[in-house]
């Protein structure tokens, strides 16, 4: 694709970096950016240098926040003794979005997957057990996208849990098997987390 000038080349080639993003979308946006004012253009720039700079992660849950601990976690108003497992700050935010859970999270930065060479290990899996252990926590819910992936995982931290009191619990299943939380209706994510089950009934059921 040829760009009457070197400027707006540069541009595309960097929105097109983007997941998601082809060269005609990058060029529709680079256009749109030009024909508005600088000060927008401006703005939209500080914001991405300012996400890169100032966001860190929390060392409770990690969580993407601007301090040393999210807001969740420093909310003393929020059920200490549930902490909601999820694959990533994407399902944090669907849930969330629902407004049914007052509880705590844990965001485990994806799921095993073998075949992609990603285990436990690049997992925040020990840390979830620790926390578990250390507060003392009465249930742990696995808001993990129902794949075979999703259900190793879930498999895989049960077991590491089998000899903590805690309530291991899965959202219920209205979230069809191979579906991803984030593209989850509101609705529909609210009432799994609301029906939620314990984890041996769904093995049972599989």
């Amino acid at each position: 694709m040829d760009f009457p000038s070197k400027l707006i080349g540069d541009a595309v080639t960097e929105f097109s970096r983007l997941p998601g993003i082809g060269k005609k979308t990058a060029l529709r946006l680079v256009l749109h950016l030009l024909n508005k004012p600088v000060e927008e253009a401006q703005s939209l720039g500080n914001a991405v240098v300012r996400l890169r700079e100032d966001v860190q992660y929390c060392i409770d849950c990690f969580s993407i926040c601007e301090a040393e601990r999210c807001s969740i976690c420093s909310n003393v108003g929020r059920n200490q003794d549930l902490i909601c497992v999820v694959e990533s700050i994407r399902e944090l935010i669907a849930i969330e979005n629902t407004k049914q859970y007052h509880g705590l999270y844990h965001v485990l930065g994806g799921v095993i997957s073998p075949v992609d060479g990603i285990g436990p290990e690049q997992l925040k899996v020990d840390e979830l057990i620790e926390r578990v252990k250390a507060k003392e926590v009465k249930e742990v819910l696995m808001a993990i996208s129902p794949t075979m992936e999703g259900d190793t995982t879930i498999f895989y931290i049960s077991k590491r849990l089998e000899s903590h009191p805690a309530k291991i619990t899965t959202i219920a299943r209205g979230v069809s098997f191979g579906g991803e939380l984030e593209y989850v209706d509101e609705m529909t994510l609210a009432r799994s987390i609301a029906t939620r089950l314990p984890y041996e009934n769904y093995l049972v059921k599989r």
